[in-house]
């Protein structure tokens, strides 16, 4: 299984086939037989179904509308993040590894000061002048008060430019507690660890279990979790371009980039194991997934399957006979 949901691309392919066929033949007996048949060969089997209904069934009132689907896909930017939960807790499960939280979490985000529902990019100006984005699919807490500046990302991610203020700026994740020292930078919160990308100034960052602190300079990357620091790299300018609705990639794995876009539209966006990968090079529009998908068929040899409007799959190209 694949960190999509815990189920296999090969099991959710084939769920979404028996879908759509199953539509195509309004309960022909014979394909029902067949799909029984199939749905009983494994639980994942059944998973993978049961996914695949719920995700389709919360599109089916957009279906019967002309272009309701494609109208959904492209309005996705400004959702509230009650929609989001409306058209996509069904596919909770397959918003990708960075994103393994509880649906329980992304409720209490409904009660954060920020938050952005899917495909939506905020940006805000904090009471003391420091400015943020919030990345899709995010919650961010503020708690200014006389003695400091603290700010708790709930999950997702942010991007921050720190204003001048005698009061200390700190940030707290799920995996430790950052002190920004004049700084522009951003955090990513994922379920097991946080990355934090330093752009200007300087950045502290003291692990949950309070063992290990570490200053990471501007232009230096930092991966920790609660009990340590796992790698130190060069700043990813990804990090920092999404606040501008852009993806840029710099030889990043094609189901890396698949799983960013995948935070951009509502429905499923899958990429098959075989080109995961397949390193890729250039800029792509977040805020258009569709024309992003196109460029990505025209520049590499994969090909977008596009089952429904709302169920999109990236594969290898066939190969000529």
């Amino acid at each position: 299984m694949n960190a999509s949901g815990k189920l296999s691309h090969a099991s959710l392919q084939q769920a979404a086939q028996w879908y759509v066929r199953l539509q195509d033949q309004q309960g022909c007996a014979r394909s029902r037989q067949l799909w029984q048949a199939w749905l009983g060969l494994s639980p994942e089997h059944a998973a993978a179904w049961d996914y695949v209904e719920r995700v389709s069934q919360r599109f089916m009132p957009l279906a019967a509308e002309p272009h309701g689907a494609e109208r959904a896909l492209r309005s996705s930017r400004r959702q509230t993040l009650k929609t989001l939960l409306v058209l996509c807790s069904g596919t909770a499960l397959a918003w990708g590894a960075w994103r393994e939280t509880a649906l329980p979490q992304w409720v209490g985000g409904w009660t954060a000061d920020y938050t952005t529902a899917s495909g939506e990019i905020r940006d805000a100006l904090l009471a003391d002048g420091s400015r943020v984005w919030l990345n899709a699919l995010s919650a961010l807490d503020v708690r200014f008060d006389d003695r400091q500046r603290l700010v708790h990302l709930r999950f997702g991610e942010v991007l921050i430019d720190t204003a001048t203020d005698l009061r200390p700026f700190l940030m707290d994740t799920e995996h430790g507690r950052l002190r920004a020292l004049g700084t522009r930078f951003s955090v990513l919160q994922n379920t097991h660890d946080t990355l934090l990308n330093v752009y200007e100034g300087r950045v502290e960052v003291r692990t949950a279990n309070h063992q290990h602190t570490r200053i990471i300079e501007t232009g230096q990357q930092a991966l920790f979790t609660r009990d340590g620091f796992n790698t130190t790299s060069r700043a990813s300018a990804t990090r920092e371009a999404w606040s501008r609705g852009v993806l840029l990639a710099d030889n990043l794995p094609l189901g890396q980039l698949i799983g960013e876009l995948d935070r951009y539209r509502p429905g499923h966006l899958g990429c098959d194991p075989a080109i995961v990968h397949l390193p890729v090079m250039g800029s792509f529009p977040l805020t258009d997934s569709e024309h992003a998908l196109r460029l990505l068929e025209a520049a590499l040899p994969i090909r977008v399957e596009k089952l429904m409007p709302w169920w999109v799959t990236v594969g290898p190209k066939p190969t000529a006979i």
